[in-house]
């Protein structure tokens, strides 16, 4: 059985420790008044040059007033001075930094959890000995939900301003977030959370427990009856893991909609957590444990990361290339935005998620090659970490943003927590399952 040792116990402290004291102090740096929040941009203005300042300035100003994100107020003909956007943004930097961060660690074991049912439902015979690896990844559920579901709690109580749909004063002035406020108010919106991670975790706890249940068994009935609840699962997970993309991200920029965002997000979602479930099996396997996973395991994960890093590819440029030929004013806005302010982001994104996994896994030698498996890892997370960076951030802070103290802060508190808790979980079971009817079959799995 694995044991978790003290220096990952303690590596994994030291992280959330020094991620909380760099959040901490993002929120303690947030300007209070309009006049902090203008010192702050121009100072930092000044050191990329005077004239960058002042062009950022009327681009973001300009942008306000064509993109409106919800944030104009039409009453007495008033409109959200500069100053006040600004402030605004700057107050909403700790916390986007914050969301983005919990997102990405919790969609990863969110899309772990969509490999391991779709490996139950089509009982696949070479991946049961990974089936303990996946569980324990998706053990991060609870915690990454409850933390999820508190911030959206905190933005539904006005704690922040990461969803303008929540400002009652934008919806009365917004005739088109107004038409969406059946959809988009408040409780509704949290309920639609509450269902979508009950029925995830729920699903991770009982397919766990059957899964548990199956090695001491005499017969196959825990295996079968995890088989149909998989499937099943499958349906609700592809309509929730949907609405929750709608709801979690694109509804930060509510004047706009993509029928293909829900895919996107899967996509990315679910390269990652294939990522990590080759990366935390080579990490087990260097210390002694999963004896019979061997480097065609190891081929095949690699395989689904550059295969699903093509797919999410091709749905990247599905959704840019129609909003592109079509130049719709209101769809075309958010690349807009994105190539005029995120530049190094938005095409580095697209330069780590696509070129380097071909680059790198494209050979079939270099997709059995531990160390050249976890290279591209590492570089496939960096670029889906920019991904839910490059769809949260300009509707949150616009060109004010940066990755700095509050970034790299949530970066190390969610990866501490995670490495933690997935380890912990994985130190509570033997890793190799003992009655599953494919066992052997994946014991002797070669390519």
């Amino acid at each position: 059985m694995y044991t978790i040792s003290n220096r990952l116990k303690i590596g994994s402290f030291i992280l959330m420790a020094v991620g909380a004291l760099c959040m901490g102090i993002g929120f303690i740096g947030a300007p209070s008044t309009e006049a902090e929040a203008l010192e702050m941009v121009a100072s930092h203005h000044d050191g990329h040059g005077d004239g960058h300042g002042a062009a950022a300035d009327h681009a973001a100003a300009a942008d306000h007033e064509a993109v409106g994100h919800g944030e104009e107020h039409a009453a007495g003909g008033h409109q959200m001075s500069h100053g006040e956007h600004v402030l605004h943004q700057l107050q909403n930097r700790p916390w986007a930094a914050l969301y983005v961060a919990a997102f990405f660690f919790f969609m990863i074991a969110l899309g772990v959890l969509a490999f391991y049912a779709i490996q139950r439902a089509a009982q696949a015979g070479w991946s049961p000995l990974l089936f303990r690896v996946m569980e324990g990844i998706t053990s991060y559920l609870v915690p990454g939900g409850i933390i999820m579901f508190v911030i959206l709690v905190m933005s539904v109580l006005h704690w922040n301003h990461l969803f303008v749909w929540m400002d009652p004063e934008v919806v009365e002035h917004d005739a088109l977030i107004k038409g969406k406020s059946g959809y988009l108010n408040g409780w509704f919106f949290l309920l639609r959370a509450a269902i979508f991670l009950g029925g995830w975790i729920l699903y991770r706890e009982y397919s766990r427990k059957l899964s548990l249940r199956q090695d001491e068994a005499s017969d196959n009935a825990n295996f079968k009856l995890n088989f149909r609840i998989s499937a099943a699962f499958l349906v609700f997970y592809l309509i929730s893991e949907s609405m929750m993309s709608w709801d979690w991200i694109m509804s930060v920029d509510p004047h706009w909609f993509s029928t293909l965002f829900g895919w996107y997000i899967f996509a990315s979602m679910f390269v990652s957590g294939i990522t990590v479930i080759a990366m935390v099996t080579i990490y087990l396997k260097s210390k002694g444990h999963l004896e019979h996973v061997n480097d065609s395991h190891i081929h095949d994960l690699a395989k689904f990361m550059f295969g699903i890093s093509i797919f999410w590819t091709y749905l990247w440029f599905s959704q840019f290339m129609l909003i592109w030929y079509s130049n719709i004013p209101e769809e075309v806005t958010y690349y807009v935005t994105r190539i005029a302010d995120y530049k190094l982001p938005f095409f580095g994104m697209i330069a780590m998620n696509f070129l380097f996994p071909i680059l790198l896994l494209m050979n079939s030698d270099y997709k059995r090659i531990n160390w050249f498996v976890i290279m591209a890892g590492i570089v496939i997370l960096a670029g889906h970490y920019l991904d839910i960076f490059n769809a949260i951030m300009p509707a949150t802070v616009g060109d004010q943003w940066f990755i700095g103290i509050p970034e790299i802060g949530g970066i190390l508190f969610f990866a501490g927590l995670f490495i933690f808790w997935i380890f912990r979980a994985l130190a509570t079971q033997p890793l190799e399952p003992k009655r599953n009817p494919f066992i052997e079959e994946s014991k002797h799995f070669h390519y």
